[in-house]
């Protein structure tokens, strides 16, 4: 895990800025986010350094802020190695190169004073009212004051509530906090299909603050051990983001901060049919949250901690819960406003008590009440995550047909799913291809069991997307998972990698075609799937088809499914059947197909007639001579 830089301990950033007239009485340096470990020095004069490498530091540089021109000079460490052993540093076992530097804005704020030192919105979607939570300071002498607080809506400016808080005593120094309800009695819910954003302006005679938020509850039922959103059952569809590795591609470029690219990425992301991302193992630019704000994709923020289960793993000595709790909370109070982020999960594939200490320590800053993924550990409290990954093509002799005996309730932890926890499926599939067509280092074995040594690259990315779409319907349809999000729509493309993603054209993202077309139909709210997993059936008899239907909308659905037998292009058999799904829900069809006489490569389709298009399930299997004197199977 060592990695040192033999050429230099730090990178250096200048820059130059001027002050006009009289000087603020508070002045704060905000670094976003910088690897590994910043320390500020403004004309001169060392301000402090900010170890933590993914979370914000903040800077008092009003001692040595001066009118006219002054001199802002940030030092990052070189490489992880300048953190220490007792800091997160972002070990991830797919990385090389670690990039060092600032990698989020850098803000100089300047107030008078009292300041407002950070405000937290908390929606009561019952109570029709926001919970906000003002930490207000005084750099001057003692003073009274009052704050005012201002409701907006986020994109037409118009103001829909107007207050102001009873006086408030502050002594010379004071940092404290109050707390007030402001009623928002004919709100917008905010979700992913309706992003209905508000702005909240919070004043004092010398500073103004303003933030966004949406009023959307979250919840995972503990009963049910479904997402719960605004108070109605929600299924998550989604997929993963591994930003830091993408860091490392040699498509990334400046595009993770190009606000038009990252925006058309979320829209490619809903453009699947997937309302919920996780940034995995690192968080991103704050600007990727505010386009989740107003694109509309649910958030599992994932802080950047990967070490490991049982066997495997090397838990960082020194690294302990206090250090996790400074860390989390400064990663809270940077995150909990956004409508879009709605699980905080500690870490990835870990087993420690460490992060579990730190959860605890730190769940109750939150006032929105968000659950937490623990990874390997034990989920904490109810309706906290089971996180679970699991990788059937591990095995590189795993074939489709082993679904049909799989257990449909999620495992892929270290710890057994007890089932008395909601299991968000945020992994799963290993049938990575780089973006060549070619395996990765994990799936040579793989692909070379499923289509022999001479695959082609069309061969290797029709099989990765139907079977992709077909393992994804079969742990949607289960209704075992709060959530299904496939790994990954953004990492990295090389020859020794492990995984990787779908572009063809990272700039332009262009997907894959095979994989929009097949697992795009696969995530679809309304869908089908043919619960037979067969590789073959006999020839001239007839067999009997299960068919799921499910249905992610809150009302019920109504429609045509079509059912056809094909050879080739040739269509053998087609039957129409009616199909009803209540919201919400989950329902099964029979269908008896005669199977015909001839024995060769077949396709059973099942199709739902959608209204922006047929939505389809798709099963190859093989008709093979009866066995005289059986049943049909």
């Amino acid at each position: 895990m060592v990695q040192k830089d033999p050429r230099r301990e730090a990178f250096w950033y200048r820059r130059t800025f001027q002050v006009t007239g009289s000087l603020p009485t508070v002045a704060m340096l905000k670094v976003g986010k910088a690897m590994f470990g910043t320390r500020v020095i403004l004309n001169g004069q060392v301000i402090g350094d900010h170890l933590p490498s993914f979370t914000p530091g903040w800077f008092d540089v009003r001692p040595a802020l001066r009118g006219g021109e002054n001199e802002v000079m940030i030092r990052v460490g070189a490489d992880r190695d300048a953190l220490g052993a007792g800091l997160p540093n972002g070990f991830d076992y797919e990385k090389t190169r670690y990039i060092p530097g600032i990698f989020d804005s850098v803000e100089l704020i300047l107030s008078g004073t009292p300041h407002l030192i950070a405000v937290q919105v908390a929606p009561e979607l019952p109570n029709r009212a926001v919970r906000v939570q003002t930490r207000l300071g005084n750099a001057g002498e003692p003073i009274s004051t009052r704050l005012g607080f201002t409701v907006r809506e986020a994109k037409s400016g118009k103001i829909i509530s107007q207050q102001e808080s009873g006086e408030i005593s502050l002594a010379k120094g004071a940092d404290q906090t109050s707390v007030v309800l402001i009623a928002l009695p004919g709100f917008h819910a905010w979700s992913p299909e309706d992003p209905f954003l508000y702005s909240l302006e919070v004043s004092t005679a010398a500073d103004r603050l303003e933030t966004r938020f949406g009023m959307r509850s979250f919840q995972f039922d503990p009963t049910t051990k479904r997402a719960v959103l605004n108070g109605k059952p929600y299924f998550m569809r989604g997929s993963n983001i591994t930003l830091y590795r993408f860091f490392e591609d040699t498509e990334c470029g400046t595009l993770p901060w190009d606000t038009n690219w990252v925006r058309l990425l979320h829209r490619r992301i809903k453009q699947m049919h997937w309302n919920c991302l996780r940034y995995c193992i690192g968080f991103p630019p704050e600007a990727w949250y505010r386009i989740a704000d107003e694109e509309g994709i649910l958030i599992q923020d994932e802080f950047p901690i990967w070490y490991g289960g049982p066997g495997w793993s090397k838990w960082p000595e020194g690294l302990r819960s206090g250090e996790l709790m400074l860390e989390y909370t400064e990663w809270m109070r940077d995150r909990w406003n956004h409508p879009s982020v709605v699980i905080w999960d500690a870490s990835n594939e870990t087993s420690s008590p460490e992060t579990g200490i730190a959860v605890q320590k730190v769940r109750g800053l939150d006032l929105s009440h968000r659950p937490w993924d623990n990874s390997y550990g034990a989920p904490r409290v109810a309706g906290d995550v089971f996180e679970s990954h699991p990788y059937h093509f591990q095995n590189p002799k795993y074939k489709l047909a082993n679904l049909a005996s799989e257990d449909p309730v999620p495992q892929g932890n270290a710890l057994r799913n007890p089932g008395d926890s909601p299991a968000v499926i945020n992994e799963y599939g290993w049938l990575w291809l780089n973006r060549d067509g070619t395996p990765t280092t994990l799936t040579q074995n793989l692909y070379q069991n499923l289509l022999g040594t001479n695959s082609t690259t069309a061969q290797r990315r029709h099989l990765y997307a139907r079977y992709l779409a077909a393992e994804t319907e079969f742990w949607r349809s289960h209704r075992q998972a709060a959530a299904v999000m496939h790994f990954t729509t953004l990492g990295y493309s090389r020859s020794n990698g492990q995984t990787s993603d779908h572009w063809l054209n990272v700039a332009k993202l262009e997907w894959e075609p095979e994989f929009l077309k097949y697992v795009r139909d696969a995530f679809s709210p309304v869908s089908v799937m043919i619960d037979d997993w067969s590789e073959t059936y006999e020839a001239g008899k007839p067999h009997e088809f299960t068919l799921v239907l499910l249905n992610d909308e809150s009302h019920d659905w109504n429609g045509k499914l079509r059912l056809r037998l094909l050879s080739g292009d040739r269509t053998v058999v087609e039957q129409k059947l009616k199909g009803n799904i209540p919201a919400f829900g989950r329902t099964t069809l029979k269908a008896t197909i005669p199977l015909p006489a001839n024995c060769g490569a077949c396709q059973l389709e099942a199709a739902l007639t959608m209204s922006g298009g047929d939505v389809h399930s798709l099963r190859d299997f093989s008709l093979v001579p009866a066995v005289t004197g059986s049943d049909h199977p």
